[in-house]
C-alpha cells in the first residue's frame, strides 16, 4: 500500500519535460533491415526466422526479478511478428554477433523499447547514443514509474535515495537509478566529481572525466551548475570509498523534482 501512495503522488506531481517532445522527434535512427521473430529468448532479445539475434538496444532488463515478466510482454510484442530494425550510430553488432538495432513492428511508432518501457519491463540504459533518442526513452520509463507499473512495483527496483549510501552500495555491481540533491561539484584533475555529502569516503558520488564535459554541455547539461540540483543518476555501482556511478553519457544525468 505503501508503494501505491507513493505512485500516486508522483502521478500527480509528474509532467512531461519542457521541449521533451521536440528533442525525442530529433532522434534519427537508420533502416537495417526486416525480418520476422521466431521466438523471444529473453527480455530484450529475440531470434529472428534467418537465425539472427537481435539486442534491443538502449534498455536494461530486469535481472531475476522481473524476468520472466518482462520475456513474456516482449513475445506478446514481436513473437511471430514481422519486424523492422533500426540503429542509432554505426554499430549494428555486438560482440557476441547479435544484431543490436531498436525493434518496431511493422515499421510503425513504438518501438519495441518504448513499449516495454512504458509497461515497466525496462529501464532506460546508461548509454543511449543519444540524447534525442534517449528523452523519449526516458519519459515512457517515468511513465511506468509513476503508475508503479512492471518492475517499479517492486521494492527491490526502487529509486535509490542518495542521502542512504550504505543502501545503494548494496546494490554494489547492479544497474541502478538513484535521486538526490546535489551538494557541491568539484575537479581535480582529468575528472569532476559530483558531490552528495561532504564524506567522500562513505557519500554517494558521480564522476565524470572532463573530457567528456563537453558533451553535456551539448545538450544544456552544465556540470559545475549541478550543485544544489536535485538530480536522477542512474548506472552500475562501484564503489571507490563510498558508492559511486561513473557517467559517461548525458542521459545518465536527469534534472529530477524532489520528492
Amino acid at each position: 500500500m505503501r508503494n501505491v501512495r507513493i505512485c500516486v503522488l508522483l502521478a500527480a506531481l509528474w509532467t512531461n519535460p519542457a521541449g521533451a517532445d521536440d528533442a525525442a522527434s530529433a532522434c534519427k535512427l537508420e533502416p537495417i533491415g526486416t525480418g520476422t521473430v521466431r521466438t523471444v529468448l529473453d527480455g530484450r532479445t529475440v531470434l529472428l526466422d534467418d537465425g539472427r539475434e537481435v539486442r534491443l538496444a538502449a534498455i536494461e532488463a530486469p535481472g531475476e526479478r522481473g524476468a520472466a515478466a518482462a520475456k513474456a510482454a516482449l513475445a506478446e510484442l514481436v513473437e511471430a511478428r514481422a519486424v523492422s530494425l533500426k540503429r542509432l550510430g554505426s554499430a549494428a553488432v555486438d560482440r557476441h554477433g547479435r544484431v543490436v538495432a531498436y525493434v518496431f513492428m511493422s515499421g510503425n511508432e513504438p518501438s519495441a523499447q518504448q513499449a516495454l518501457l512504458s509497461r515497466g519491463h525496462a529501464r532506460v540504459a546508461g548509454r543511449v547514443g543519444d540524447f534525442a533518442c534517449a528523452t523519449k526513452l526516458l519519459a515512457a520509463e517515468q511513465a511506468a514509474r509513476t503508475g508503479c507499473l512492471g518492475l517499479w512495483a517492486d521494492s527491490y527496483y526502487v529509486m535509490r535515495q542518495a542521502e542512504n549510501p550504505t543502501e545503494i552500495l548494496a546494490e554494489r555491481g547492479r544497474f541502478t537509478l538513484v535521486e538526490g540533491k546535489v551538494l557541491s561539484v568539484r575537479e581535480s584533475g582529468a575528472t569532476i566529481y559530483v558531490n552528495f555529502g561532504r564524506r567522500w569516503s562513505e557519500d554517494f558520488t558521480v564522476t565524470v572525466l572532463k573530457r567528456n564535459e563537453r558533451a553535456f554541455a551539448a545538450v544544456g547539461l552544465e556540470l559545475k551548475k549541478l550543485a544544489g540540483q536535485h538530480v536522477r543518476v542512474r548506472g552500475f555501482v562501484e564503489e571507490r570509498g563510498g558508492p559511486w556511478i561513473e557517467a559517461t553519457r548525458p542521459e545518465q544525468i536527469e534534472i529530477a523534482a524532489p520528492n
